[in-house]
C-alpha cells in the first residue's frame, strides 16, 4: 500500500480530523503535506457532504442537507517543483471504499452509498421540473457489485471514480470565476434553483489556514460544485482506476486536492447527487511536464486518458431524445442539452412500465453506468442525443416483445416526510 499523506477519520467532520481539508478553492489554502515527483501515495477522502446523509429509510437528509459545507477535499497534495504553466500528470492507480479498519460505518462509503434526488430548492437536478421534491436510494456493496433495498430488480458493477479533483486556481484565475459567475446569476438573481453559487463565508472550510487568510479564503474562495479550467468537480465516469490526468498548474506546488468518490455513476449524474456517493481512499501517481501547458496548448481544461476497466456490458436497450420541448410542442435550435432530458424522461417512462416510480427511474439512471451520447449537433433544428442503458442489471426480460412488460411491486424510494 503506498503511504497515506492525507488520512481521514471517519468518525469526524473533515473540520475535525487531525489535518482538516477544505470546501472552497483558493490559492491560498495551505499545502497540507508536500509530494515528488514520480512517487506513489494514497489520499483518504470524506463523503462530499461530510457524511450529513444516513443509512435510513427516509429523504428528509438529502431534502435538508447543508450545501455551504460540501464539498470536503482531501488536500492540498503539493508536488515539489510544480510551477505555473507546467501540467501536473496524475495517474490513478487504484480507489475505493473505506478501508479496514474502517470499513464499517455510519458514514457514506463503509460497506454502503447513496443517491439522491435533490429538491428544487436546494439545487435540484438535470430533471428537477419534473421530479421537485428530494427521494435517495441506498446501495450495499458486496465487491464491485451494488445492490439497492430501493430500488429491487437491479444489480451493476460500478465503475469506481472520484467526481472531483484539481488543482489550485490562482489569485487572477479566482477573480475571472467570481467575476463571469456573479454576471450570470445577475442574468436572473431570483431563479430557483440558482444560476451559479457565489462565494459564501458560511461553513467555509479552509484547511489549516487561520486569522486574516482564513477569512480571506472565506470571502473570496469559489464554490467547488461545477468543473473549472483547474479540473475540479467533472463528474466524469471513466475517470477511474488506470486513469491518467493532466492537470494544468496554476501556483506554485500546483495544490491538488479532491474528494466526492462515488461508486457508480451514469454519464450526467442526472439528479444532481446521482452517482452512488461514498467516502473511500484513491491511490495516486505524480509527475510534471515542465511548460507543458504551452507546449500542448492546454490553457484551459485539463485532458485525462481514461482507464480500462470498465464493466463488460454489451448489450444496450437505447433511449432516444431531440431538442424538442414535447410538453409545449416547442422546437430549440440544436438544443443538445433538452435533447439528453427528453432522452432521460423516455427511459424514465419506458421503465415505469415494469413497476418502478418515477423517482426510482431517476435513481437507476443517474447511479448505474450508462452511456450518454450526444449523437447530432448539424440536423437542424433538432440535436439528437442518446442514452444506453445496460439489460444486463436487471434480474428480469426488460427487452420489448410481444408479451408486453410483466409489471411488478418494485418497492419505493425513500421519500420525505
Amino acid at each position: 500500500m503506498p503511504e497515506v499523506v492525507f488520512s481521514v477519520d471517519q468518525g469526524k467532520s473533515m473540520r475535525d480530523q487531525a489535518v482538516p481539508g477544505h470546501n472552497r478553492w483558493h490559492p491560498d489554502v495551505p499545502v497540507a503535506t508536500m509530494v515528488r515527483p514520480g512517487s506513489d501515495f494514497r489520499v483518504e477522502c470524506r463523503e462530499w457532504t461530510d457524511a450529513q446523509i444516513g443509512n435510513n429509510d427516509s429523504a428528509n437528509d438529502v431534502r435538508d442537507v447543508d450545501l455551504s459545507r460540501a464539498h470536503m477535499l482531501s488536500g492540498p497534495i503539493g508536488v515539489e517543483g510544480a510551477e505555473p504553466g507546467d501540467l501536473l500528470v496524475v495517474d490513478i492507480l487504484d480507489l475505493g471504499p473505506v478501508q479496514a479498519p474502517q470499513e464499517f460505518g455510519d458514514a457514506p462509503g463503509q460497506g454502503w452509498g447513496y443517491t439522491g434526488i435533490f429538491a428544487r430548492e436546494n439545487g435540484g437536478g438535470f430533471l428537477t421540473d419534473w421530479f421537485p421534491e428530494s427521494a435517495k436510494a441506498i446501495w450495499d456493496f458486496r465487491g464491485q457489485v451494488a445492490t439497492s433495498r430501493h430500488l429491487p430488480g437491479v444489480r451493476y458493477t460500478g465503475i469506481t471514480h472520484p467526481g472531483l479533483f484539481g488543482t489550485a486556481p490562482s489569485a487572477d484565475l479566482l477573480a475571472r470565476w467570481n467575476r463571469r459567475e456573479q454576471a450570470l446569476i445577475d442574468r436572473e438573481p431570483d431563479r430557483v434553483p440558482p444560476l451559479a453559487l457565489p462565494p459564501l463565508t458560511d461553513n467555509s472550510l479552509g484547511g489549516t489556514a487561520t486569522g486574516e487568510v482564513a477569512d480571506r479564503i472565506a470571502r473570496e474562495g469559489a464554490r467547488t460544485v461545477p468543473a473549472r479550467e483547474n479540473g475540479g468537480n467533472h463528474d466524469i465516469k471513466n475517470f477511474t482506476r488506470g486513469s491518467r490526468v493532466f492537470y494544468p498548474v496554476h501556483v506554485n506546488d500546483a495544490k491538488l486536492s479532491g474528494g466526492d468518490l462515488h461508486f457508480s455513476q451514469g454519464d450526467g449524474e442526472i439528479t444532481f447527487c446521482g452517482a452512488i456517493e461514498m467516502g473511500g481512499f484513491i491511490d495516486f501517481g505524480v509527475d510534471l511536464i515542465k511548460g507543458g501547458m504551452e507546449t500542448y496548448g492546454v490553457t484551459t481544461n485539463p485532458i485525462f486518458m481514461p482507464g480500462n476497466v470498465e464493466p463488460r456490458y454489451s448489450e444496450f436497450l437505447t433511449f432516444i431524445g431531440i431538442s424538442v420541448d414535447h410538453e409545449t410542442d416547442t422546437n430549440e435550435y440544436l438544443n443538445a442539452t433538452l435533447a439528453y432530458k427528453r432522452a432521460c424522461l423516455n427511459a424514465v417512462e419506458y421503465l415505469k412500465k415494469f413497476g418502478y416510480s418515477g423517482e426510482q427511474a431517476y435513481l437507476l439512471l443517474g447511479s448505474a453506468p450508462i452511456e450518454g451520447r450526444v449523437s447530432g449537433v448539424v440536423d437542424i433544428p433538432n440535436a439528437c442525443c442518446s442514452l444506453y442503458l445496460p439489460t444486463a442489471i436487471f434480474d428480469f426480460e426488460v427487452r420489448p416483445s410481444s408479451a408486453g412488460p410483466v409489471s411488478a411491486d418494485r418497492g419505493m424510494a425513500a421519500i420525505t416526510s
